[in-house]
């Protein structure tokens, strides 16, 4: 049977837990944009040396498990004398390992954007940083806020992955309380809530975002 007064004592426990997940996942989000931009421009560049290899990199990682890349930070960096905290870890796994899926949306967003633009800005003699900040970029971004936003949410969803590091999160926190109580139902429902609601309002967040973009456009 469902304990109301269970439920209510731990919630405070279970909203500390959710902001960890809101931090990791938007520190995470934040470093998987910033890689993610750079790894499709150093795709697209002509020389083979830079990106072949680069190409490969975002092949591996997407192609391997992230809770393997999580756990090859967390029990790799300290042999060679790095030793972050767990929370940190995460954010860098969750960066590193979205920032691969992103680079192919940059590099699709970056693609569409119509080679007489780029043209027209080379022939007014604009420089290639300018051309990329004042020419490429505000065109390609607004058509690729949908997407980058529905990576943000499953990034969100992802999240429990960091309670394999000892992060208290939500899910990990869920465990603890219910291991200590033994009652699995109230915990547990309302992690689901909790993520649930998170979800909604990045999704509202992102929708916001594209119609403001859409706004500026016009």
């Amino acid at each position: 049977m469902w304990d109301w007064g269970y439920a209510i004592s731990i919630l405070p426990a279970l909203a500390r837990a959710a902001i960890v997940t809101v931090q990791a996942a938007i520190g995470g989000f934040a470093l998987a944009l910033v890689l993610g931009l750079v790894l499709a421009l150093l795709r697209r560049m002509p020389v083979r040396a830079v990106s072949w290899p680069v190409g490969f990199f975002v092949e591996f990682i997407r192609s391997t498990p992230l809770l393997i890349q999580l756990f090859f930070l967390y029990f790799g960096l300290p042999q060679f004398g790095v030793r972050p905290t767990p929370f940190a870890v995460g954010v860098i796994a969750f960066g590193v390992h979205f920032s691969t899926y992103l680079s192919e949306v940059f590099r699709a967003g970056l693609d569409a954007v119509p080679r007489g633009q780029v043209d027209a800005a080379t022939a007014l003699n604009f420089s290639r940083l300018d051309r990329m900040v004042r020419i490429i970029l505000p065109q390609a971004i607004p058509p690729m806020v949908p997407v980058l936003g529905n990576y943000l949410v499953l990034m969100l969803k992802d999240t429990p992955v960091l309670a394999a590091i000892s992060v208290l999160e939500l899910l990990q926190t869920a465990r603890s309380l219910a291991s200590q109580s033994f009652r699995y139902l109230e915990p547990l429902t309302i992690v689901g809530l909790f993520f649930l609601i998170l979800s909604v309002v990045a999704s509202f967040g992102i929708q916001a975002l594209e119609a403001r973009l859409a706004r500026k456009r016009t």
